[in-house]
């Protein structure tokens, strides 16, 4: 009864485009056409609607955790008989977790180092190391300028080491307004090859020169950047704000290692059908977002000079690390007996509403369904469970070298 009614619905939906000698368009009845074109014409539309209808009531019923988009396999289509269909669906993994309690990540430095600076133009002398200048340079070989050896209004820190060597020191003691020859050799390393050993000779003009002051810090500077009329006020008002965002930067960044840290502990065989699920919807989401920045994804894939296969697969590493932090936070979320109270539920709430700026009765009546609640609840556990994981983490101190390392990162100078 059920196919019956879905082949009217096919016949209805097609019968507009379907021409019967005879009969005016959308005339002819469905016993007619079945005639005309074979009795299995509305089949295939009729096959869809009778899926979508019956397939995810049966997905509940079956109790188990689907994991993937269904492989349909039609066993038995005709009118008059029960339509009958399987369909194959991959199921969530079980997860062996490993150690997730007590798990090493790095000590986080939230020591504020305050530093307050003033840029200003320079007048009265020439370049000097450290000064920022607006540089016009054009290069040349034996009088043929290559690729890349020219720019107008570079900006360049002079001794930041940004140009090959030798170049910037010859800057020194230039006025803005200023022109001469620079002439360099690259050295024999250098990364085009073209260049690598040669001598050249950049035409340089200083165009404007810059320095880093520090302001005199009193009353009459705070007075004059901020809304406190004390020094004391406005450096304290500096300090609680610098706080709170290290703090949460920090906070987040000991979720990540943590979770990181878990996931690896970790077991997960993920199946294929489950993976290839997670990247056609990670590939539909960017394909939304292209949408919203005005791009369709034609366009982009002729860009990239990708096939959409291709644009598809290129989502695995990130729909593996989706399905791996997924499932393991939900598998520390029952080994831990994780529970979501009603307070918490009503503070998840209340949270979306202040961010799409929505009545809270509207989000409310959204969440109603048992399907929504159940999701956001899940949601939640799982973010329960990212806390408890960072929580029972282990901050041990970097290793002196990588501290050494990211001390220098910090420091480091523009490549050329």
């Amino acid at each position: 009864e059920d196919f019956t009614k879905a082949l009217d619905k096919a016949y209805t939906r097609q019968k507009n485009r379907i021409q019967v000698p005879g009969f005016r368009k959308g005339h002819a009845s469905r016993q007619i056409i079945e005639k005309m074109y074979g009795a299995g014409v509305f089949f295939e539309d009729a096959a869809n609607f009778a899926i979508n209808d019956s397939y995810p009531d049966a997905a509940r019923e079956c109790g188990e955790k689907i994991c993937s988009r269904p492989t349909i396999d039609i066993t038995q289509i005709e009118e008059g008989k029960d339509f009958i269909y399987t369909a194959e669906v991959a199921l969530e993994p079980p997860v062996e977790l490993g150690q997730y309690k007590g798990v090493e990540i790095e000590k986080i430095d939230t020591e504020i180092r305050p530093l307050v600076a003033k840029i200003t133009d320079v007048t009265d002398r020439p370049v000097q190391n450290g000064d920022m200048i607006k540089l016009d340079f054009d290069g040349s070989i034996d009088g043929t300028p290559f690729d890349g050896g020219k720019a107008e209004n570079y900006d360049l820190t002079v001794g930041s080491g940004s140009f090959i060597p030798g170049f910037e020191e010859q800057l020194v003691g230039m006025n803005a307004g200023e022109e001469k020859d620079v002439t360099v050799t690259f050295p024999e390393d250098y990364h085009a090859k073209d260049l690598a050993g040669k001598e050249a000779v950049f035409h340089c003009r200083v165009n404007s020169i810059r320095e880093k002051k520090l302001p005199e810090l009193n009353d009459e500077f705070a007075d004059e950047v901020s809304e406190f009329d004390t020094l004391d006020e406005y450096k304290a008002d500096i300090k609680k704000n610098i706080e709170v965002k290290r703090e949460e930067d920090a906070k987040t960044r000991r979720e990540n290692e943590a979770v990181d840290a878990v996931i690896k502990n970790a077991t997960i065989e993920i199946p294929e059908a489950m993976m290839r699920t997670q990247e056609e919807e990670l590939a539909d989401q960017m394909a939304q977002n292209l949408r919203y920045q005005g791009m369709n994804l034609q366009d982009f894939l002729k860009y990239t000079n990708m096939s959409e296969e291709q644009f598809i697969t290129s989502m695995q590493p990130q729909a593996d690390r989706t399905i791996r932090t997924r499932l393991t936070l939900e598998a520390v979320v029952k080994a831990e007996n994780i529970e979501v109270s009603d307070e918490e539920f009503d503070e998840e709430l209340q949270k979306i509403a202040d961010q799409y700026k929505a009545p809270l009765d509207e989000i409310k009546k959204y969440y109603e369904s048992d399907e929504a609640k159940k999701s956001l609840t899940e949601d939640i556990a799982v973010q329960k469970a990212v806390t408890f994981v960072a929580e029972n983490a282990v901050e041990v101190e970097k290793p002196a070298e990588k501290a050494k390392d990211e001390t220098a990162s910090d420091e480091a100078k523009p490549e050329a």
